[in-house]
């Protein structure tokens, strides 16, 4: 013979699962919560508080687009973006990062304040303003504009440059030039560029808010 459990019995379990249920919710949110401000303050060591340092070596990444840090901490874990700073720095610090992780890493830093602009050569300036909006046509450089905005903010996965470290800048381009940064479209976009031309470009894109 089958027993069954009293309907009362039955409501009465019902409700202490539901009754613990946000218990336990707020305690993987707290806890995820601990690991991403814990993480975060490992990154610190390095971006700075709250993402804004003053060493080159490493960019800023307060403002930095959400989908563009995911991209680039899933990189770093995965080894698939091995430009020589990567290798040295990022690829052990990422080695552990689960998604969530990168997803509230990248939250955090998308969410900060930009840092400052500096302020740059202001005929380095000029040339920059106008190679980033209209590009070089003879030389077959496209207008930086077109992918990463006006304001040089981005987009989605299309990187914030506005403000951020100049000497940072011009390594990446030149990464992107030789290839050790991985990048078809920046390698195309980069390839041609002078010397100059990334003088200039870069003191534009530091001296931006």
């Amino acid at each position: 013979m089958k027993h069954s459990i009293p309907a009362f019995l039955a409501g009465a379990a019902a409700l202490a699962g539901a009754a613990l249920l946000p218990g336990c919710m707020n305690k993987a949110m707290v806890g995820n919560e601990n690991t991403v401000q814990g993480t975060v303050q490992v990154c610190s060591s390095c971006h700075g508080p709250e993402g804004r340092n003053g060493d080159s070596t490493f960019p800023i990444l307060a403002g930095q687009q959400h989908d563009y840090l995911v991209v680039q901490l899933k990189s770093f874990r995965d080894h698939t973006r091995a430009d020589p700073h990567a290798h040295t720095y990022m690829w052990g610090m990422a080695a552990k990062l689960t998604d969530p992780m990168i997803d509230g890493v990248a939250t955090y830093y998308s969410k900060q304040a930009p840092a400052a602009p500096t302020e740059q050569d202001p005929a380095l300036v000029n040339a920059g303003r106008t190679l980033f909006a209209q590009g070089v046509t003879a030389s077959d450089i496209p207008a930086c504009a077109a992918c990463h905005g006006d304001n040089a903010a981005g987009s989605d996965a299309t990187p914030r440059l506005a403000s951020q470290h100049r000497l940072y800048l011009q390594q990446q381009l030149h990464a992107f030039q030789v290839n050790s940064r991985a990048n078809e479209t920046m390698h195309e976009n980069a390839k041609n560029l002078a010397p100059q031309q990334i003088d200039e470009v870069t003191a534009y894109l530091a001296s931006l808010k």
